[in-house]
């Protein structure tokens, strides 16, 4: 009997154990057992512009390598290098004495030659009477009109040759072909050059408008240009919106620029296309050889979009807690666009319209964790990330 009444007291003493227990155990994640408060924000769809970076090279639109014609030594280099220049300008001189002499030496000649057809001519004049009077043959006089024609060919030689040598000493005078920014100089004055030296004197670039040269995957060129309306692809590019040049210094440049053309194939290595976009460059800040990104835009009309800090990252995954019906979080995988928008992502999948997301504290959560919503503004989500330059402030 004795025995009985201990085991059933100690069976009363474990349930009030338990019973206690159960009463101090807090809620997970929320000390106390109490249900603490969260700011939750409700899913809407935006409208944003989003956009992508390509790195690009820079071309002047039209490089031209300047070279001499003719053999010579350097006599003067009249412009410096990095100058702008306009067309026509005089960039070098060549020593011009050999081919001054051979332009004097090519006048006697014309001089010469005009002397002959005269004399020709006399004698042409002079065969013709005694010819009629049948005092010399017809074959004398045939003999000096061709004489005479013979002579007439000399001078059109020696009027070919003179041309030729104020040709080549107007080459002396090496002018720049078109209006644009001098390159290097690889040849000093006293260097000789000539039509076959294998590098050139320098190259001038007409920078008025600048070519940005990157690439889309093949993939990216067929969304892009998908569903643009024209019949060519100049066209269908001429209906993008503007696209912007991010500098070597990672500043925004202040020009806009507009997508112009691809290259009519595909690279099978890479599997890209080449696209040029054109920038205007009034100002010259843009040099041909330098570096950036062509950054492009893209409107969309309506997107899920979250604040970062909504979300958390696990094994490359985004996650979010999603608010239920009964108050319970749920943790949710979402995919995003990341890099476009200023602390903020686009989410392609995982939240509708409607849907309550935990705004802070998520580090503390659990999934099933019974929370108190309190619905709150986010504010504009869909600003872009700000331009360099204001950083820099």
């Amino acid at each position: 009997m004795n025995k009985t009444m201990k085991i059933g007291q100690l069976g009363i003493i474990l349930m009030m154990v338990a019973a206690i227990s159960c009463n101090n155990k807090p809620n997970a994640g929320q000390p106390g057992g109490a249900v603490k408060e969260y700011p939750v924000i409700a899913v809407k769809s935006q409208s944003t512009q989003l956009f992508k970076d390509y790195p690009t090279k820079l071309q002047g639109q039209q490089t031209v390598e300047i070279r001499s014609k003719i053999a010579g030594y350097i006599e003067q280099i009249l412009v410096d290098e990095g100058a702008v220049v306009k067309k026509g300008q005089v960039l070098f001189r060549l020593n011009a004495n050999d081919i001054q002499a051979m332009v004097r030496s090519a006048e006697a000649q014309v001089k010469v030659a005009e002397s002959d057809i005269i004399i020709a001519q006399v004698n042409v004049e002079k065969t013709k009477p005694l010819v009629e009077k049948n005092i010399i043959s017809k074959f004398d006089l045939q003999s000096v009109e061709s004489t005479l024609k013979s002579k007439e060919a000399q001078l059109a030689q020696a009027k070919a040759n003179l041309e030729n040598a104020n040709a080549n000493l107007q080459y002396t005078r090496i002018t720049s072909p078109a209006e644009g920014t001098i390159g290097n100089f690889p040849f000093r004055v006293g260097s000789l050059v000539s039509s076959s030296t294998v590098e050139p004197l320098t190259t001038v670039s007409n920078t008025v408008n600048m070519y940005a040269y990157f690439s889309f995957n093949e993939k990216e060129f067929l969304t892009i240009t998908r569903g643009l309306e024209g019949k060519s692809l100049q066209e269908k590019f001429a209906k993008l919106p503007g696209v912007s040049l991010i500098l070597a210094d990672n500043s925004m440049y202040n020009q806009t620029g507009r997508i112009e053309t691809a290259s009519g194939l595909i690279d099978q290595q890479t599997g890209s296309v080449n696209v040029r976009a054109s920038f205007p460059n009034p100002e010259g800040l843009l040099r041909s050889g330098g570096s950036g990104l062509v950054r492009i835009p893209q409107y969309v009309d309506s997107a899920i979009i979250i604040p970062q800090k909504t979300a958390y990252e696990l094994q490359g995954k985004h996650f979010v807690y999603v608010v239920g019906a009964d108050n319970k979080v749920h943790n949710t995988e979402i995919e995003v666009l990341i890099g476009n928008l200023k602390d903020s992502y686009v989410v392609t999948s995982g939240l509708k319209v409607g849907d309550q997301v935990v705004l802070e504290g998520i580090a503390a959560l659990r999934n099933d964790t019974e929370i108190k919503p309190k619905v709150v503004e986010a504010g504009n989500l869909s600003e872009n990330m700000p331009s360099d330059k204001e950083v820099k402030k």
